[in-house]
């Protein structure tokens, strides 16, 4: 039995999707049995929990010889972390799989990359075989702009010129995947997982525009406007300032880094993103429905 947390959003379904394809038995983590209800759809045996209640992790993990540690973002991601590790510990499950982000380092310049490094590190200490996966930024983000495309030909980010090798989160799953049903290959190992190529923003404008057929333009977004927007929309302040600090970071060129490490798990190139908007164009059209994937 696998247990996945972080199972409701973008990558836990896909990865939940991709281990009930392959028969694998599969027990997800939810805020509530309600949420995950879809997700039944694939197989999945859901249990009510969350980072925060270690009795429900314990609880969770109950059976579970494998665990991904998929977490929310939040001030306190380190402390929700550890719970998980103890509960894990408790539980006596053997083989933990860490979904991170690209840079995740103790000493990192932002906070994100901070709270992954730090979480890492407890892994690291905890006794528990472990791989960690640290995906750069993810193709399926640019779905949110899908209205914006559609209707008026362009999307905002506060990116500058800045270069990022964006990977599709069906592909940070498939590497997952294979990492959680082949412990034995993948323990202690970390692996940054990106997309074949780096792009900037105008680049991922004229990709759009290509597939599309029609012009799609790039709007350079300050990073005031941005995190006005953020809040306008209603997030909370500190995950604005936790995001503008990923991208002053990019602006640098940080995430601009092409591996093979996607390839060297899966055995397989990474899709492009011509690809994913090609497989989403739906999304990006007039009288958009959603997402094909």
């Amino acid at each position: 039995m696998i247990l996945i947390t972080g199972a409701t959003g973008t990558n836990g379904t896909e990865i939940i999707k991709q281990l009930a394809a392959k028969g694998i038995a599969v027990r997800a983590l939810v805020r509530s049995l309600e949420k995950g209800e879809a997700l039944k759809a694939f197989g999945a045996e859901l249990f009510e929990g969350d980072f925060s209640d270690s009795a429900s992790l314990e609880a969770a993990l109950q059976g579970a010889d494998k665990a991904l540690m998929l977490p929310p973002i939040a001030p306190n991601a380190v402390d929700l972390q550890r719970n998980f590790i103890e509960a894990a510990k408790k539980a006596g499950t053997s083989y933990i799989v860490k979904f991170s982000a690209i840079g995740a380092a103790p000493d990192s310049p932002m906070r994100l990359g901070r709270w992954h490094g730090d979480a890492e590190q407890l892994l690291a200490e905890s006794g528990i075989a472990y791989c960690t996966l640290r995906p750069n930024g993810f193709m399926q983000n640019f779905l949110a702009f899908g209205q914006l495309i559609a209707e008026q030909g362009l999307f905002a980010q506060p990116g500058g010129q800045s270069f990022i090798s964006h990977i599709d989160v069906r592909d940070i799953a498939a590497a997952i995947v294979q990492t959680l049903l082949d412990d034995t290959a993948h323990a202690g190992k970390a692996y940054t997982l990106t997309g074949p190529e780096s792009l900037s923003f105008d680049q991922v404008a004229e990709n759009f525009s290509s597939v599309l057929g029609r012009s799609v333009q790039y709007v350079d977004q300050s990073p005031e406007e941005f995190k006005a927007n953020m809040l306008a929309w209603g997030q909370p302040e500190w995950l604005a300032d936790t995001f503008n600090e990923m991208f002053a970071l990019y602006r640098t060129g940080w995430g601009a880094e092409v591996t093979e490490d996607f390839t060297s798990i899966t055995g397989r190139e990474p899709r492009t993103f011509k690809q994913f908007i090609q497989d989403n164009r739906q999304v990006f059209e007039p009288n958009a429905v959603g997402a094909a994937v």
